[in-house]
């Protein structure tokens, strides 16, 4: 058995969440009322400009990619949900997936900006140390995620073996599942989270096509060694070109520099 042989993850569209909070971060929380704080963040709905992210990267999938898709998944979450079916695919018949569900920030989730920043800050300077295996109080590190993801990559290998599947998932979803499926460091995935170039963001709609097929030869290889990263209601904020997926291995030398990167502090 091998993995499928396209894989297509795409972000769901702007959601209620994410204009709250990008207001928050520029000191508006007005959206804060009441009976949006009194909901779980798996039911936020999507803006109008989230549905026509959906409708959007529906028509880019429908017309660079096809429809020939053996497994439709999405996450439970109603954002994902509504971004699946805006989507339009023909022949559709989604598998619903709560391994899927947005990555867990436990208290810091449904949260005004200030509150974070005022209530949390010694756990916001940690992630700041580390973002990789830092977690939110009572929430999710990022390798927790990933270790969750392998379950889901798990039944891809098993059951989706040499076939095109489509995901509809969130962008920390898509992050952790680049890490497994490039086999990236904790360093690479530090500095790319850090990076404000739009080429390296999640942006709502993103699509990630990974393949088998070599883009060079046009053959069928043993693994995902390709990917493209498309953002279809706004190229410009995305590379739209294939590049080779480098899965890095180590010569003695080169995990000694690694081990150089961080001073010892204690000889003795």
């Amino acid at each position: 058995m091998t993995m499928p042989k396209n894989l297509l993850l795409v972000r769901h569209g702007e959601s209620e969440g994410n204009v709250a909070n990008a207001r928050s971060r520029q000191g508006d929380d007005s959206d804060f009322q009441r009976e949006f704080l009194d909901r779980h963040s798996s039911g936020f709905r999507l803006t109008d400009k989230g549905q026509e992210q959906a409708r959007i990267a529906g028509d880019w999938i429908k017309e660079n990619i096809g429809t020939d898709f053996f497994r439709y998944y999405a996450s439970e979450y109603t954002r994902a949900i509504e971004t699946a079916y805006l989507l339009n695919l023909p022949d559709e018949n989604w598998f619903v997936d709560f391994y899927l569900r947005e990555r867990d920030w436990g208290k810091l989730d449904v949260m005004t900006d200030h509150q974070r920043k005022l209530l949390y800050a010694q756990e916001l300077h940690q992630r700041e140390i580390d973002r990789f295996y830092w977690s939110p109080p009572e929430g999710e590190s990022m390798a927790n995620l990933c270790r969750r993801l392998d379950r889901i990559l798990g039944t891809l290998h098993r059951e989706c073996s040499g076939k095109n599947v489509i995901i509809v998932c969130h962008g920390e979803v898509m992050w952790a599942l680049r890490v497994r499926l490039e086999r990236m460091l904790q360093g690479r995935y530090k500095e790319l989270d850090e990076s404000r170039h739009p080429f390296d963001r999640m942006h709502n709609c993103q699509i990630l096509h990974y393949t088998r097929i070599n883009q060079d030869t046009g053959e069928m290889g043993p693994y995902m060694d390709w990917m493209r990263s498309i953002c279809p209601w706004d190229t410009r904020l995305s590379r739209n070109t294939w590049e080779k997926v480098e899965r890095k291995t180590f010569s003695n030398e080169e995990l000694r520099l690694l081990v150089e990167q961080h001073p010892r502090l204690i000889a003795k």
